[in-house]
């Protein structure tokens, strides 16, 4: 095969790799996409896409799709720590009510497995003209001022070629060869624990006792691991922790070690247990971050950049907010309306968003290892803060019922009759005005003519409840949303030379 050339060459076709795919296309940039695996995963894995990722999903008209593949237990809202399922509950950690949401976000959770929404992004990434290869792998990587230069592998037939490419997203997952190749180190704790995961059919509901469980954490002398639904009627997923240091291994587990593992988890030693079919894949809970993000031309997302407990399901959403990042801004580098520097601000604005929520997550994870909820409790933030309340580019957090519209912090929900504020946010920067006077909308077709990027604005009658004190803006003022929906930059009243001072903030915003 001869050598071609990619704008943008994506390694990885999990959650992360596929939805840059998808994000880059929606900015009018085409990548090429390849994945080591035959297919998208055959297991559940993550299976909670939070609020915010779901604004993601419809600012690139992915939200029906998604919500149409949700998984059975949707209606579920349970996240128990427990000694046994039928036994004593040690707690019931707390989270977001609908109605809480609704003053944050017009989105909300959607409970999807990772095997059901891998498949949609795939599809949506092929249907947008992504080049998505399946079964094939990077195998060595050179790069310099001009771009990066790949050997990829075709597995099935050990067949290799060279593809060049402007930029490189390593999604290559949480052993990342391409961050090994690179040199990049990582921190924190590392492997946390191993475990193992298999499908049984049994009938839990005495155990259950009406509780609607997202996951039932189980911590006893026999077994440290989880229990998670697939259909709220007869299958389940077990993960369970295993210790290669006492000569375990995930051989071990046949049937009827498994079935005794479900037994001592659900704590009924009679329980009638069916152990299904299929592969029994080992893997670890890790917590870990990527001492950098970028090297050059390429960029590293997803679980390459940072690994974290599932506990919290904040793994998955913080990758794909990994890619709406940098999506944007690969594009305007791409165009040549922005700066190299634009770039930069990929690794400084989203690790430290990382290192908050592997913090997080942690912090969930020794609930699980066994440790009093009490004794965790009050380094733990909310869900609904670290969902919307992280700003860039510190991570540091803001109360996300009452936002005030800085710049670096998610562009606040307004409702707007119909709609909200986030919806109008996905691909261009948008100019929000406190009313009619300064003209803002001349200013932002000055700043667009001036860069070259589109620029929409939108005037806001200044009595709509809530905008004003969301925003932090006095009658006369404006804020301008980056592609991303965070506020780039705020006059909170009228500057002298609105034309002036949005073209300067949009220079500065562009790196140019």
């Amino acid at each position: 095969m001869t050598d071609r050339h990619t704008p943008v060459l994506i390694v990885g076709g999990g959650l992360t790799g596929l939805s840059t795919a998808v994000f880059l296309a929606w900015h009018g940039v085409s990548a090429t996409l390849v994945e080591r695996h035959p297919g998208t995963s055959e297991h559940p894995k993550a299976r909670a896409i939070n609020p915010r990722t779901m604004e993601v999903f419809g600012a690139v008209g992915m939200a029906d799709a998604v919500r149409a593949g949700r998984s059975p237990i949707s209606g579920n809202t349970d996240l128990v720590h427990v000694e046994t399922l039928a036994g004593r509950e040690r707690v019931r950690m707390p989270n977001a009510t609908p109605e809480a949401i609704d003053r944050i976000s017009p989105a909300g959770w959607t409970l999807i497995d990772q095997n059901q929404l891998e498949p949609i992004l795939r599809r949506r990434a092929e249907e947008v003209g992504a080049d998505v290869r399946f079964g094939t792998e990077l195998v060595a990587l050179r790069q310099d001022g001009d771009g990066v230069r790949a050997t990829l592998r075709e597995r099935s037939a050990s067949r290799e070629y060279q593809v060049t490419a402007d930029y490189l997203v390593a999604a290559d997952g949480s052993r990342s060869p391409l961050r090994a190749l690179l040199g990049i180190g990582h921190h924190g704790p590392g492997v946390i624990t191993e475990l193992v995961s298999f499908f049984f059919d049994a009938d839990l509901t005495e155990a259950l006792r009406g509780r609607r469980i997202i996951a039932a954490y189980v911590n006893n002398d026999e077994v440290r691991g989880t229990i998670i639904p697939l259909d709220n009627d007869r299958r389940w997923v077990m993960n369970v922790s295993y210790f290669p240091d006492r000569g375990q291994r995930v051989e071990d587990f046949d049937d009827e070690r498994c079935v005794a593992i479900v037994r001592a988890a659900v704590g009924v030693p009679d329980l009638a247990v069916t152990i299904a079919g299929g592969s029994r894949p080992g893997w670890d809970i890790s917590a870990r971050v990527a001492d950098r993000m970028r090297d050059g031309r390429v960029l590293v997302a997803g679980d390459a950049a940072h690994v974290m407990p599932p506990t919290g399901a904040f793994g998955a959403s913080t990758g794909i907010q990994d890619a709406y990042n940098l999506a944007w801004k690969l594009a305007l580098v791409h165009r040549g309306v922005a700066g190299p520097g634009l770039l930069d601000t990929y690794d400084a604005e989203r690790r430290p968003v990382a290192e908050r929520t592997v913090e997080q997550a942690m912090l969930r994870f020794a609930i699980r290892e066994g440790k009093r909820y009490e004794d965790v409790a009050a380094a733990m933030v909310s869900e609904e803060t670290m969902t919307f309340g992280y700003r860039y580019p510190d991570g540091t957090l803001e109360d996300p019922f009452a936002p005030d519209g800085r710049p670096g912090a998610r562009a606040p929900h307004v409702v707007l009759g119909d709609r909200s504020t986030i919806d109008l946010f996905g691909r261009d920067f948008v100019v929000l005005a406190a009313g009619a006077e300064p003209d803002w909308t001349a200013a932002a077709a000055a700043a667009a003519a001036k860069f070259g990027v589109p620029v929409e604005a939108h005037v806001i009658d200044p009595g709509v409840p809530g905008f004003r004190d969301r925003y932090g803006l006095a009658p006369g003022g404006a804020a301008l949303v980056r592609p991303d929906g965070f506020v780039a930059w705020r006059a909170a009243r009228r500057p002298a030379d609105p034309a002036g001072a949005l073209t300067e903030a949009l220079r500065t915003v562009l790196a140019v």
